[in-house]
């Protein structure tokens, strides 16, 4: 295993966060570029469409030659939603479909309207074999290679964990063409040799530097590459975090195994093409094999003691298996959720860490070499209402469910997917006597009060309407515009019916909530009543104070409030 290493990406550097795709991808299906991305015309109007759109941000122009369109035609074109460019050797385009024209699996991604749903996409897409062999005899998948590579670690170890610092030097640095038993004690040795290492981050570093000896680009790119391959890797769902590794969904053994055991194919490119423009086969559409995984995750619901029925739902074809699997898994999903919620208490501290990025407007904390929290700059508004959902779990004492306060979508490690759509608040916290509705934006310039002075004030009350309780308005940003901060202190709102209403809305920085939060933890005071109770301290200057006046009183009472 001494031949040059070639690292594969599943995904692109440009374009680090794959859930956003589908936002990219329902942009350009109605966009006036469908079938047109190549050239540098397309490709820079492309760029000025999705900078309109809200989904990337172009600075000041400063690309200027298209290249964020070419990342997001990589991957449309990668994953079979758009046609891909055919080469000579592999065939013609005509046989194929249009060049960049939409495919019918494009069609099928854009229906594609859960997370789940979405998920199985991705899958299809990851399971063909159009990954050229370094050999030259035919093509790989980067998903079945990592699962056989796993379930290997499994059979070995009795764990499916692939660490992060393994994947960097033996997963996405290896391919078919390696022997799997070779690759895998590779694995191990490095894993006994690093627990026995007295500081992880020097041994990582002189493995990298190694394993680098073979490889003719820059060594950062072993992690940065790494980081950006799992993520892709785990939106296939089959995949999820373990640390700042990989593990098998354990709902998902069945179909892994299943999926692993062809690795690559001499099947010609062109033929691979029309399998992923069209929608590639899973497993799952064989009957035999969905009832397997059906059976496989009911008996893991009865071993965990999680009521369910399916009764109710035919079981003939594989559709119609999927379809209930499809329900149990949600079923599953909501307790873990409730779970997960539940150790909420006991992680405020990295809670309020993610707070402190946010204010910062993104950016990293490594704790150890293991463990570190992050928040991309280009993810912040997503981040935002997720750790505030965070803080609210941990506050506790709701009675709704955790799913039920968020408007946002989370992937299998409850992290968040992308922000809430719009037409209802952004976390509904219920609580035995109020509810406090919370609204978030990363937006601090004087658009605030544009962006967000109407709809807070529509959710707020609606709130009001629904809940036979009294409702506070929470608003958070990093920073409150005055012109905000004014059309919250009145807080006049007319129903259809033209009944005025006096609405309770209070305008938080990030940095008095954060200081809210810790000194309830601090002073273990852990209740919603201290929020509410220091709403209710910042409302009752606002008639007497201007706008100004009363941010500084917002800020005295959250300084003192104990």
């Amino acid at each position: 295993m001494d031949e040059r290493i070639e690292i594969w990406l599943v995904g692109n550097t440009g374009l680090r966060n794959p859930n956003r795709i589908q936002e990219g991808f329902a942009a350009y299906a109605n966009s006036p570029f469908v079938g047109k991305l190549h050239g540098r015309e397309n490709e820079l109007g492309f760029m000025d469409f999705l900078d309109e759109k809200g989904i990337i941000s172009n600075e000041d122009g400063k690309d200027a030659s298209g290249s964020h369109a070419r990342k997001w035609r990589l991957m449309f074109a990668k994953n079979g939603f758009i046609y891909p460019q055919v080469k000579k050797k592999d065939g013609l385009q005509e046989d194929l479909g249009n060049l960049d024209d939409i495919t019918p699996f494009g069609r099928s991604f854009l229906q594609a309207d859960t997370y789940p749903a979405m998920q199985e996409c991705f899958l299809r897409s990851m399971s063909v074999e159009q990954f050229p062999m370094p050999d030259g005899n035919g093509y790989f998948s980067p998903l079945r290679w990592i699962l056989a590579i796993m379930l290997e670690l499994e059979k070995r170890t009795g764990s499916s964990e692939f660490k992060r610092i393994e994947f960097a030097l033996w997963g996405h640095t290896t391919n078919p063409c390696y022997n799997l038993n070779e690759v895998v004690d590779s694995i191990l040795d490095l894993r006994t040799r690093r627990a026995l290492a007295p500081a992880k981050r020097p041994f990582d570093k002189k493995e990298i530097a190694k394993r680098g000896e073979n490889y003719d680009k820059k060594a950062d790119n072993f992690l940065d590459y790494s980081d950006m391959n799992m993520r892709y890797l785990r939106i296939s769902g089959v995949l999820q975090r373990k640390g700042r590794g990989l593990i098998i969904v354990p709902t998902k053994h069945v179909l892994a195994e299943k999926l692993a055991k062809s690795t690559a194919s001499t099947t010609p490119l062109m033929e691979q093409y029309v399998l992923l423009c069209n929608g590639a086969p899973l497993p799952t559409d064989n009957v035999e094999v969905a009832k397997a995984l059906l059976d496989d995750l009911t008996k893991q619901m009865r071993e965990r003691h999680i009521l369910f029925d399916i009764s109710d739902l035919p079981l003939t074809t594989p559709t119609e298996i999927n379809i209930a699997r499809q329900r149990l898994e949600n079923i599953m999903s909501q307790t873990d959720e409730i779970q997960y919620a539940n150790d909420q208490r006991n992680q405020w501290r990295e809670i309020a860490d993610y707070m402190t990025l946010l204010i910062k407007g993104g950016g990293k904390l490594v704790y150890d070499e293991d463990n570190v929290i992050e928040v991309p700059k280009d993810e912040t508004p997503a981040y935002l209402e997720w750790t505030l959902w965070r803080a609210a779990l941990a506050i506790d004492h709701m009675v709704n469910e955790p799913y039920e306060v968020r408007g946002f979508k989370l992937d299998s490690d409850f992290m968040p997917v992308s922000a809430a759509g719009g037409g209802k608040g952004d976390l509904y916290c219920e609580y035995a006597d109020f509810t406090i509705l919370t609204e978030v934006t990363m937006s601090t310039s004087s658009r605030q009060e544009a962006m967000e002075g109407e709809p807070v004030r529509r959710h707020v009350s609606d709130a009001v309407l629904k809940y036979n309780k009294p409702v506070y308005g929470m608003f958070i940003a990093v920073r409150i515009d005055t012109n905000t901060a004014e059309t919250f202190r009145h807080g006049v709102w007319y129903t259809k019916d033209d009944v005025k209403q006096r609405l309770t809305i209070i305008p938080l920085t990030l940095a008095q909530f954060q200081r809210c939060f810790i000194s309830m933890f601090d002073t273990n005071k852990v209740k919603p009543e201290y929020i509410r109770d220091v709403l209710l301290k910042c409302e009752e200057r606002r008639d007497n104070l201007e706008a100004p006046e009363w941010k500084q009183h917002i800020d005295t009472v959250v300084a003192n409030h104990r």
